[in-house]
């Protein structure tokens, strides 16, 4: 049986806490911790907080789209290009979809002369 038919693991639920360490987050998501620092570098979304010590702490919010750029490169097959874009479309559809529609004024009645 090779790699690719072994069925994937499902990642481990994410902990209740504020924030995570660039360890616990590489467990959490199965991404190494120097991909994790390219990552940032690759994708503007990704800003994790730094600290004394330029040390990187994550959120919950960067778990998720660390969770989902690996879905998108390693599941999908998407280069980091096409993630890049990926992302951007999805960023865009979420704004639209948040922003209420556009009221449109009614319209005036028009005579119609024979």
């Amino acid at each position: 049986m090779t790699a690719q038919s072994l069925p994937e693991s499902p990642l481990p639920p994410i902990p209740n806490k504020r924030y995570f360490t660039i360890g616990e987050v590489g467990g959490l998501c199965d991404v190494k911790s120097h991909v994790l620092r390219y990552w940032e570098q690759e994708f503007t979304q990704l800003k994790p907080t730094k600290r004394r010590g330029n040390r990187r702490y994550y959120q919950r919010h960067d778990i998720e789209l660390i969770r989902l750029i690996r879905t998108l490169l390693y599941d999908q097959g998407f280069t980091i290009a096409g993630a890049r874009q990926q992302l951007a479309q999805a960023q865009k559809n979420a704004l639209n979809a948040d922003a209420p529609a556009p009221v449109t004024p009614p319209r005036e009645p028009t005579l119609d002369w024979p």
